[in-house]
């Protein structure tokens, strides 16, 4: 067996005998991202059957996914880095998740495009959950107003996603994600990443984006 399955594989059973032990018995859905490595590491997961891929940049992803798209309708791909507006026509085609909305003008643009192509993203916000200067995300006092503005133009928000800050213990941020999730009405959750994804799976993630433990170290 490739030793990305393994590891993909490893990575589940981990999930669901952490959760068991806590009387959870819903299993999220692991986002492998993939950005930065070359397809022919990607494949042997492709033909494995996993189909949820992270990319965070339009043009990467473009060269490596278009092609595999159209043989394998299966597959979701989820945007999960920072969106500039003028990558956005070159988004909309390709992703069928975007996680980094934080502004009215990206969920604008994305909505303007979309209709061009008749085409229905399942929209993520972005909340910036540590309220860090350098970090992307809309801040949770102007939340409301974004989600108002997001559904008033038909986009289809399906959850909120956080990156909480690093080397700080996670924990407080889910439980807080979790509860504002919860508190919109959405369903889904996108938190969790290598080093803390049997947490933020504690607190309800549904959505859980892993690079480094399935494909191994980024050079």
């Amino acid at each position: 067996m490739h030793s990305t399955i393994q590891n993909l594989l490893d990575i589940e059973t981990n999930i669901k005998t952490h959760l068991n032990k806590i009387n959870i018995h819903k299993n999220p859905k692991i986002v492998a991202v993939s950005k930065t490595f070359k397809i022919d590491k990607i494949l042997p997961l492709i033909e494995y059957g996993h189909i949820d891929y992270g990319e965070n940049k339009v043009q990467e992803a473009a060269e490596k996914w278009k092609e595999i798209k159209k043989k394998n309708s299966k597959i979701k791909l989820h945007m999960i880095g920072k969106l500039q507006t003028n990558k956005v026509k070159f988004a909309v085609p390709l992703f069928d998740y975007i996680h980094s909305v934080d502004s009215e003008k990206l969920a604008k643009k994305i909505a303007d495009e979309q209709n061009k192509i008749n085409k229905k993203i399942k929209i993520f916000l972005q909340v910036n959950i540590g309220n860090e200067n350098q970090k992307s995300g809309i801040g949770k006092d102007n939340l409301n107003q974004l989600i108002s503005y997001c559904k008033g133009i038909g986009l289809d928000l399906v959850g909120l996603m956080c990156i909480p800050p690093a080397n700080i213990d996670p924990e407080s941020y889910f439980d807080e994600m979790q509860k504002i999730n919860k508190s919109k009405g959405f369903s889904e959750l996108s938190m969790g990443m290598s080093s803390d994804f049997l947490k933020a799976a504690e607190y309800s993630s549904t959505y859980i984006r892993i690079g480094s433990k399935i494909f191994g170290q980024r050079y």
